[in-house]
């Protein structure tokens, strides 16, 4: 096993700590890893990150359903729009993106090249929020819904599903605030529906690639096997670690490499 494998097989891990401790943010590091340390192509990066994150935010829920944290109604209204949207890009979309989208002189902007500009563009967003977010809070719990409601939520969950299918991003902190802003479920509900939401969208998201890229099962079960790892480790230490330090000091790590991968992609 080379030291690049090593490196990157060492990153599955950290990808899971991260879910583990802060409920979030493991795509944003499992895309650069296998991009820049295991030289995959955008586009398979992204499909493989939709299936680590799935099945690591997957571990999450059967957590949370024991506990009984998961709105289910809210997370069936927001999946649906959000599934279909990410099944989409993936199966259709995506492989018929043409290999340079524009030239504008000598510059050629090629698929994979945009892929990298938008997920840098999502983790500068997702950076920013980490460092910013505030306590958000509901005021009541709403238990019926109305056609302004359904409107709201499908036309969050299909923007969350575009992104998710062109980057493999799980949408995490677009998909809390919506689900307490929106629907003003508490916070704690809200994360843990949000995951169940990041599992399956990510999860059917990845069977929209199957037929239109050759997957490399042996290493990607070993990659998610050892995420799942991390994550387990890491929801046994937010019991003795405070995850809003953590969360901050992801949120400047994020930046930093939200310009970096823009650095790299363009120069």
């Amino acid at each position: 096993m080379e030291l690049v494998e090593i490196i990157g097989y060492i990153g599955a891990l950290i990808v899971g700590l991260v879910l583990g401790l802060i409920g979030g943010g493991g795509s944003i590091l499992t895309v650069p890893i296998l991009v820049y340390f295991l030289n995959f192509s955008p586009i398979v990066a992204t499909s493989y990150s939709l299936f680590v994150v799935g099945s690591t935010a997957l571990i999450g829920t059967f957590r949370n359903i024991r506990k009984k944290t998961i709105d289910f109604k809210t997370a069936i209204i927001f999946a649906i729009p959000s599934i279909l949207t990410v099944f989409m890009m993936r199966s259709l979309v995506i492989p018929n993106l043409p290999d340079i989208l524009f030239s504008i002189g000598d510059f050629n902007l090629t698929n994979s090249l945009f892929i990298m500009l938008v997920f840098a563009l999502i983790m500068l967003l997702a950076g920013w929020s980490m460092i910013k977010s505030k306590d958000i809070t509901a005021d009541n719990e709403i238990k019926e819904y109305n056609n302004s409601h359904y409107l709201a939520i499908g036309t969050q969950a299909i923007g969350i599903g575009a992104l998710a299918g062109l980057v493999g991003a799980g949408g995490g902190f677009l998909i809390v605030p919506a689900l307490v802003l929106l629907v003003k479920l508490p916070i704690k509900k809200a994360i843990s529906t949000s995951l169940f939401i990041i599992a399956i969208q990510s999860l059917i998201g990845f069977l929209g690639d199957l037929n239109t890229i050759d997957i490399d099962w042996n290493f990607l079960i070993k990659f998610t096997i050892i995420s799942i790892i991390g994550i387990l480790i890491g929801l046994a230490l937010t019991k003795k670690i405070s995850a809003k330090g953590l969360k901050k000091g992801f949120g400047y790590f994020t930046l930093i490499m939200a310009i970096y991968i823009t650095l790299k992609e363009l120069f």
